[in-house]
């Protein structure tokens, strides 16, 4: 035989052989997590446990935009707050991995809180009234740690406009000691990546999403929040 009818009769015996082996190392592989929950609009505050929105208004909105229905959250002049809280259906754990993803949009540069994973009880039933917050204040996108005793530590910012929508990934592990942490991209770029803090307050934590603040409570201020997700992982909500 010659040399060459050799390399292809070894090439035609090796293809099956090496297909099946790609096969059988995929379906060893982890399945991935999927998505856990989503937002839908169509369910209206339905998707969440809980709203806080005295005064205002909680609506679905399309802004003919290429979003499709979105949340939209007016928190108007004499009020400070309008937010969705938690997502139906779901409970929150110790020693676990969350990550959520939004797209977020505000109507003005000073909106204030839009997230908070807040603390469960109040007074001396809690040590963190929330350990992650992130604020829309002076065109800047700004995350705090907050520990124990109200310390607040500034970890991360990033310019913030108001002509579209910011791409939001939020992950949180949960610790009640020192070993937590918390990484966070906005449109994309790594902005935080927080290690070694407590995540996780004495009754546990719940996410909100909204705008809220009362250095804003003397002027209207509007959220629209789009393709709200859970999953285990940063790639269950990209």
């Amino acid at each position: 035989m010659r040399r060459s009818d050799v390399r292809t009769t070894l090439r035609n015996l090796l293809a099956p052989a090496a297909i099946a082996s790609a096969m059988a190392l995929l379906a060893a592989s982890p399945a991935h997590a999927a998505v856990l929950w989503t937002a839908d609009p169509a369910s209206g505050t339905g998707s969440f446990s809980y709203t806080a929105c005295d005064g205002g208004s909680i609506t679905t909105h399309d802004g003919n935009d290429g979003h499709g229905p979105v949340f939209r959250l007016d928190k108007p002049t004499g009020s400070d707050r309008c937010e969705v809280a938690g997502a139906a259906g779901r409970t929150w754990s110790n020693d676990t991995t969350y990550w959520w993803g939004w797209k977020l949009r505000t109507s003005t540069p000073d909106a204030q809180t839009v997230f908070q994973w807040k603390s469960w009880g109040t007074g001396e039933e809690q040590q963190q009234n929330y350990p992650v917050l992130m604020k829309v204040e002076d065109g800047r996108l700004k995350i705090w740690y907050v520990a124990p005793g109200e310390v607040w530590k500034p970890v991360g910012s990033k310019e913030w406009t108001t002509t579209g929508y910011h791409k939001i990934e939020l992950g949180i592990t949960t610790r009640s000691d020192n070993t937590g942490s918390f990484a966070l991209y906005v449109d994309g770029s790594l902005v935080v990546d927080q290690r070694s803090v407590r995540t996780w307050d004495d009754r546990g934590n719940n996410p909100r999403w909204g705008t809220y603040g009362s250095a804003i409570g003397d002027v209207d201020s509007t959220v629209w929040i789009d393709d709200l997700r859970l999953g285990q992982t940063r790639a269950d909500v990209d």
